[in-house]
């Protein structure tokens, strides 16, 4: 539906930033549990606290900043959101994705996606890298339920391939040269705060999922309807709930991505290169 309301937030809270920034993405970055340290690796040319940003989420979780972040990493130029708001801190859908969406808006072609997550897949361990290769979006809310947005895709998209098989290569291509052991597998998004139960995560294994998350399915499709690029990599944080007989907590999740940080920190400047190489010879 065009001139839509949430389409003319979109166009409110990009055009704000661009009265902050000039600066054209080529590659979207969202940081996640582990990489909330990333920007050390980037060239910052600019930056915007979100809530500098009338009408934009900004995340109430503790220990999540909330900034997009302008600059160059392996010479390409990057947006990266550092901190995101998720579905369970209150907002509306269309608002968790609003961020994902702006990054579009502003030129970036491709995304990264990342997040903590826990283990399903037995076989994995805390401290593993996986790359999505599907998800599982059926216990969360659409992004794409009200009036479509015409101006950004199509009303009813396809999902058969929303992590682009070509982002899919140079994520393995990156992990082998970087020396990361890159599991890959099938990520559930659910809607959390609450970690999930063991009768659930035994139906998610059940349906296929190899790691649960609170993140990331959203604004994949989000993304994936407006035509953007996506790959997306979970650090596992924890082996899911009943695997293991201990309770779940945050720390667990907080100390693991600490311990595997400078491991991912490696493989996503290494994706973003290759990224910028591949824009060029797109060019070409």
């Amino acid at each position: 539906m065009k001139n839509s309301e949430a389409y003319r937030k979109l166009q409110k809270c990009t055009a704000a930033v661009r009265e902050r920034t000039d600066f054209i993405p080529e590659v979207a970055l969202i940081l996640g549990s582990g990489l909330g340290e990333y920007a050390r690796n980037m060239d910052v040319r600019s930056e915007i606290p979100y809530s500098e940003i009338e009408g934009f989420p900004v995340s109430t979780v503790q220990g999540h900043d909330g900034r997009y972040l302008f600059g160059y990493v392996e010479n390409v130029p990057v947006v990266l959101m550092k901190g995101r708001v998720h579905f369970y801190e209150g907002y509306a859908m269309s608002d968790v994705v609003l961020p994902t969406r702006v990054m579009g808006m502003l030129g970036a072609k491709k995304l990264i996606l990342t997040n903590a997550a826990g283990a399903i897949n037995t076989s994995f361990r805390p401290g593993d890298l996986m790359m999505l290769t599907d998800h599982i979006s059926s216990f969360i809310k659409s992004p794409l339920i009200g009036p479509n947005i015409d101006e950004l895709g199509t009303r009813f998209p396809d999902m058969s391939y929303v992590y682009d098989l070509k982002m899919r290569d140079i994520i393995r291509q990156a992990a082998r040269r970087t020396g990361v052991d890159l599991k890959e597998g099938v990520y559930v998004q659910c809607t959390g705060p609450n970690y999930e139960t063991p009768a659930e995560i035994r139906m998610y294994r059940t349906l296929g999922a190899d790691a649960a998350g609170m993140s990331t399915v959203c604004e994949a499709i989000a993304a994936h309807h407006m035509g953007m690029r996506t790959g997306a990599i979970s650090c596992l944080t924890n082996m899911a709930a009943g695997i293991l007989d201990r309770p779940l907590n945050h720390r667990e999740v907080q100390e693991t991505a600490d311990r595997v940080k400078v491991s991912f920190e490696k493989l996503v400047t290494e994706i973003v290169r290759e990224l910028g190489q591949t824009e060029s010879g797109d060019r070409q």
